[in-house]
């Protein structure tokens, strides 16, 4: 679910979103706009792919060095021709009553030593790892999918 930045096209935007783990817990930050706990992300430019815009969004809203889980496919070279990696869910859902995202959601995890987050002020109230508990707590009032998205990446992790 991401709706922070103005529309790229009048009907669908692409987006991505990413959960990231570390030791078992989950990075969610506190949106300022939207006044709730969610995952890192944001659109994909006009002029990016989305591996691209996967990795300048976390470097934007949390500094960290992630690795994909899951790989690109196929694992052979093809001239004019890159493969990205696979989305762990894709969805499509109304932003409003004329305008759609289609989400594409990945799964990562932060590099060893680099679970030192940074605040991204400009739209960040707050950023934690959630631990599994975390998730259920009524005082973080997490909606339903960030939950089950962020309960999948930790069944996998």
């Amino acid at each position: 679910i991401s709706f922070d930045m103005p529309h790229i096209h009048e009907k669908i935007d692409f987006t991505v979103d990413v959960f990231i783990v570390f030791e078992n817990k989950v990075l969610l930050i506190f949106h300022k706009k939207h006044n709730m706990w969610l995952q890192i992300g944001g659109h994909i430019e006009l002029n990016e792919d989305p591996d691209e815009a996967l990795f300048r969004e976390v470097k934007e809203e949390c500094g960290l060095d992630i690795e994909i889980i899951g790989e690109r496919q196929p694992k052979f070279e093809m001239k004019g021709t890159k493969f990205l990696y696979a989305p762990a869910f894709m969805n499509i859902h109304d932003i409003n009553q004329t305008h759609k995202h289609i989400a594409l959601i990945y799964f990562a995890k932060a590099k060893a030593k680099s679970d030192k987050f940074v605040l991204s002020e400009r739209e960040h109230n707050d950023i934690r790892w959630f631990s599994r508990e975390d998730l259920d707590k009524p005082e973080f009032n997490l909606n339903e999918a960030v939950k089950f998205y962020a309960k999948e990446l930790l069944n996998k992790a």
